[in-house]
């Protein structure tokens, strides 16, 4: 009598990954969202403020349309993966997730697909938001090694907000986790040098601004964005730290939802 071998982490994570995006694509009501929420975004602050670029002291070559896309692109990455965890969430709540996690002895696996899918995702948003981009006329100072640091610091923050995501998902195990997982999110996202550069900043919102570790993400995917990199090193490496971190978080939050039964 043979014994069916038990699934690797690899398997269990693309079928997760692959089960997870199906559901996505195939519904409107889960993929726009993740698509309109950072279009909102730079349209609004693209356009609505574009009058900031006349600030004085304000200098920044390739124009407000690229500083803001700066933001709207590593918002929409963070968010990406806040969107991911709303899906955990309710897939622990429909029971789907409990039902994997008891066929699946390499849970592992399972925090893995779901990052799969949360990159993925993201890549389908981070195309359209930049094809919006530049059909608004957005100028490029960077070369393609300044744009794929921007891009690569992006998908850091992807996997960062994944992790963040879907270790408040694991422990809270219910759809009315979606505000633990966002606000933070969004708090730290915008006490960070949206609108105009850290030096222009004043007050509090400058002391804050200062010391949050998205104003050093910011600064150097703008920098990139216009052609001179800056802090590079400061940038890559807190983002490191931050999904280090959260894949701590994500896993002792796995170990959670199986004490508690998944």
């Amino acid at each position: 009598m043979t014994t069916r071998p038990h699934p690797t982490i690899a398997s269990v994570a693309l079928a997760v990954a692959w089960r997870t995006l199906h559901n996505v694509f195939t519904t409107p009501s889960l993929l726009f969202p993740s698509l309109m929420f950072p279009l909102f975004f730079f349209t609004a602050f693209a356009g609505g403020l574009s009058r900031v670029s006349e600030v004085p002291g304000f200098e920044y070559e390739p124009g407000y349309t690229a500083f803001q896309f700066v933001f709207a692109l590593l918002q929409s990455a963070a968010f990406g993966g806040i969107f991911t965890g709303f899906g955990i969430a309710r897939d622990f709540e429909y029971g789907f997730a409990r039902r994997l996690m008891l066929a699946a002895p390499r849970r592992t696996g399972i925090v893995l697909g779901y990052a799969l899918a949360a990159l993925a995702r993201w890549l389908v948003t981070a195309a359209t938001l930049t094809a919006v981009a530049l059909i608004a006329g957005m100028q490029v100072g960077g070369s393609g090694v300044d744009l794929f640091g921007l891009y690569a610091l992006a998908l850091l923050l992807n996997v960062a907000g994944t992790l963040w995501a879907t270790g408040v998902a694991m422990r809270l195990r219910t759809i009315q986790a979606g505000p633990v997982m966002q606000m933070p999110t969004f708090l730290t996202l915008f006490f960070a040098p949206v609108f105009v550069p850290l030096d222009l900043l004043r007050g509090w919102i400058h002391a804050v601004a200062s010391v949050n570790p998205a104003t050093a993400l910011l600064e150097t995917g703008r920098s990139f964005m216009a052609g001179d990199p800056s802090h590079v090193l400061l940038a890559f490496g807190t983002a490191t730290a931050m999904v280090c971190l959260f894949a701590a978080w994500a896993l002792r939050g796995l170990r959670s939802a199986e004490a508690a039964g998944g």
